[in-house]
């Protein structure tokens, strides 16, 4: 390592946490030097045999920032960078058989072109199969339900016929021998920077009309899912690093969606897998008075929005996170000085939220076709 930069003592603890500990959630506020945390963790894994192929995803601008980085706290580092061309469709296969046939200490891809990597037809066909197969169970519980169990049924008979279909597909697909998969690269540690970024994953739930838990999957996030299963199965739990400075941001969800990528055989041993059960146990649904979109008036909104049995989890959180705020560092930053300035709105803009009013009114009542107008309109305006 360079001998003119001395990492801090929480940066120190960290790279120990990642090298004695399993997967590890770096959760430092921002500032904090998570960038050379891993850097060192990378290159301190390699040199005593923990791993032998390291790859850093990184967001698609900082690849050549991460580069100039790790050179600059490891110069004799061998590392290779990926560029915007090698992750064209010419280049592609010659790039990944780099990273399988070449001895680095660490490559850098952006989030992208990690997602272009596929993971093998096989393992996905198994990962779709055991989705379908949870399904299969939660539908054989709703039906027992006495109150809105017939509308459950119906939510989840449609996501299990989404996953038939994409199994179909999958099946269909031709078969490329010439395509270089993610188990093929030989990677045994995973880091990946802005972690969040990966958090919108599906989540089963009976639960319905409630805020800040998501009915949707963004592909990227199964993609990662998939490939975390996989080192988890080749590691022993101890293959991931994911790094960010806002694990929760938004919902609640977000912590068991990082449990679900970091510590995914350990809720399954305690039953808490599916979203439901590790929501009965932790959290609640509450419904407050709040300020609606369009900014006319309030209304009544339920939120998965507080804990429960707050010790135990996290307990359970804190074996895979590594947690650090401002108030812990003290971070030498610059000081700010703040200044509240109200201004009265004009009689432009009174008109203006006023017709949002309206629209959304009229939204809600189903009096007009979502291609038309919707609330993601509105609340753009």
């Amino acid at each position: 390592m360079n001998p003119e930069i001395e990492l801090r003592p929480h940066q120190k603890n960290a790279v120990a946490h990642q090298l004695y500990g399993d997967n590890v959630l770096l959760a430092h506020v921002v500032g904090a030097g998570k960038t050379y945390e891993m850097v060192a963790a990378a290159m301190e894994s390699k040199r005593l045999g923990l791993s032998q192929k390291n790859l850093f995803v990184v967001p698609n601008h900082l690849t050549e920032q991460w580069g100039a980085e790790f050179l600059q706290l490891y110069p004799g580092a061998n590392i290779l960078v990926a560029t915007k061309k090698d992750f064209e469709p010419a280049n592609r296969k010659k790039f990944c058989a780099r990273i399988a046939m070449g001895n680095y200490d660490a490559i850098i891809i952006g989030h992208s072109q990690f997602e272009r990597i596929p993971i093998s037809d096989e393992r996905q066909e198994a990962m779709l199969r055991k989705q379908i197969d949870d399904l299969e169970i939660a539908i054989q519980s709703a039906r027992y339900e006495q109150d809105g169990g017939r509308y459950t049924v119906k939510q989840i008979e449609k996501t299990r016929k989404t996953l038939m279909t994409r199994l179909e597909k999958l099946n269909q697909k031709e078969k490329k021998d010439n395509v270089v998969t993610f188990e093929e690269l030989g990677v045994d540690h995973l880091y990946v920077d802005e972690a969040h970024s990966y958090k919108n994953a599906f989540l089963y739930t009976k639960m319905r009309n409630v805020a800040g838990i998501a009915q949707n999957e963004a592909q990227k996030s199964a993609d990662m899912f998939n490939k975390c299963q996989y080192l988890d199965e080749i590691t022993g739990g101890k293959g991931i690093t994911f790094a960010t400075g806002t694990p929760i941001s938004n919902s609640m969800t977000e912590l068991y969606v990082m449990q679900r990528y970091l510590q995914n055989s350990k809720l399954q041993n305690m039953g808490l897998g599916l979203f439901d059960s590790w929501a009965s146990t932790f959290g609640e649904v509450v419904t407050s008075i709040e300020l609606a979109p369009e900014g006319t008036g309030y209304r009544a909104k339920s939120r998965f929005a507080r804990f429960y049995n707050i010790p135990e989890l996290m307990n359970m959180f804190k074996e895979i996170a590594d947690i650090k705020t401002s108030d812990q560092l003290n971070l030498p930053v610059p000081e700010a000085e703040y200044e509240t300035v109200v201004l009265k709105p004009t009689e432009q803009q009174k008109e203006i939220v006023a017709s949002l009013g309206e629209r959304a009114e009229v939204v809600r009542n189903g009096g007009v076709d979502a291609s038309v107008d919707n609330m993601l309109k509105i609340v753009r305006c």
